[in-house]
């Protein structure tokens, strides 16, 4: 039995995954505190403490009072500065033993692993996205003449906070080399794998409260669902909608905010695209019907992020027992478990018209999108058991 831990989670997105692993280590007697951005948009677990729920677990958003702003450069270093200090003051009234952070911003990062440094709590840097290579691609877009040295300033950041922390939770075997070479013992590097909280997501069938609300439950349905942001291209959906236009039947759902909805809904006025709905996230508590809701689900990466980022949503996905079309590169860790599971088809993210090809095999093949669903769930069945991932954990955390 391994001593019990006063544990600080902090996930600045609030996804589902890692309030389940919360959830999972206060049942297991461990004293856990769960924090993330109260103002960020994005689709979110349950973040509300639950009946069922262990005395050892508390959740606590970091509020700022107002939006998080993603994509402002400089409104969001501010922001960042307010989220970091306040991240500190919330860890130190805690006092943790350890601390684990994901899905961080490079400056809120900084000011966690600082207080650690000053509590002597060993700190674990939970690497979800290169980070630091992502803001270098989207700066240098914006403002190409400074974007350069300002994209190696926080890859320089990224690196010098992986060699400061105790121990690197790498989500694929992708990242070692980029760990390593900057700087971090091998010893230190761990690597496990993202996962879904399947218990969360039973299997519903296609007509549904959910369906039935935006009816759609009769119809053939395109789904995509989570953030549609930099990393992603909407003009696929774009032209799926359009593509299946003559098809009386079919709908392409997106259950998204911010800038990618921003988007789709020009474009949907523009070419008059009654088939492309645009819907705001939806609460935890209704992802299972809305992954029922769909006969195919939809994942986008762009080709300069498949070195950098891994669509967690694929993982949701596979726990609906629906078939799923990708558009995201070969080499990233999403598209080859996708491969592995049998759960569906990948195709480059810059090829459109095999994305379109793929969108129409899947709609005129009900047998290989019923093969390919079962697939998926029978692959999440096997490797998304939390009671494993968490002894993983406990081991880390333990150091």
């Amino acid at each position: 039995m391994p001593k019990h831990l006063k544990i600080l989670v902090n996930d600045h997105a609030g996804h589902p995954f890692p309030t389940q692993l919360s959830r999972a280590l206060a049942a297991r007697g461990h004293h856990v505190l769960h924090t993330y951005c109260g103002k960020l948009q994005g689709p979110r677990g349950e973040l509300a403490r639950l009946p069922q729920d262990p005395p050892g677990l508390r959740i606590q958003a970091i509020d700022l009072g107002k939006p998080f702003n993603k994509y402002g450069l400089f409104s969001r270093a501010l922001q960042e500065r307010n989220l970091g200090r306040m991240l500190r003051e919330t860890a130190r009234a805690f006092n943790p033993e350890v601390v684990i952070s994901a899905n961080t911003p490079l400056g809120v990062q900084a000011a966690l692993l600082k207080e650690c440094r000053k509590s002597g709590a060993r700190f674990i840097f939970w690497l979800q996205d290169l980070l630091g290579v992502g803001i270098r691609n989207n700066v240098e877009k914006k403002i190409p003449l400074v974007g350069k040295p300002v994209g190696w300033l926080y890859i320089g950041l990224e690196r010098c906070l992986l060699r400061k922390s105790d121990a690197v939770i790498a989500i694929t075997e992708d990242f070692i080399p980029i760990v390593s070479n900057a700087g971090v013992a091998a010893e230190k590097i761990h690597v496990v794998h993202n996962w879904a909280p399947m218990g969360d997501i039973p299997c519903l069938p296609k007509s549904n409260s959910w369906s039935r609300k935006h009816r759609i439950h009769d119809k053939f349905c395109f789904v995509y669902t989570g953030t549609l942001g930099m990393k992603h291209n909407p003009g696929m959906l774009v032209e799926l909608a359009r593509a299946m236009a003559t098809e009386t039947d079919v709908r392409v759902v997106v259950v998204t905010e911010g800038l990618g909805a921003e988007f789709l809904q020009e474009q949907k006025e523009r070419h008059r695209l009654d088939n492309l709905i645009i819907l705001p996230f939806q609460p935890f508590g209704e992802m299972p019907s809305v992954l029922a809701s769909a006969d195919v689900l939809i994942a986008l990466l762009e080709p300069d992020a498949g070195a950098f980022a891994v669509p967690s949503k694929v993982l949701t996905y596979l726990c609906g027992g629906r078939p799923l079309l990708l558009a995201v590169p070969a080499e990233n860790l999403a598209a080859r478990t996708v491969m592995e599971a049998r759960a569906g088809i990948v195709v480059h993210p810059s090829d459109t018209e095999a994305f379109l090809v793929a969108a129409r095999e899947l709609f005129h093949s009900p047998d290989i999108r019923a093969t390919m669903g079962e697939n998926g769930r029978k692959y999440a069945e096997s490797k998304f058991d939390v009671d494993r991932i968490a002894t993983r954990f406990e081991g880390i955390l333990a150091g």
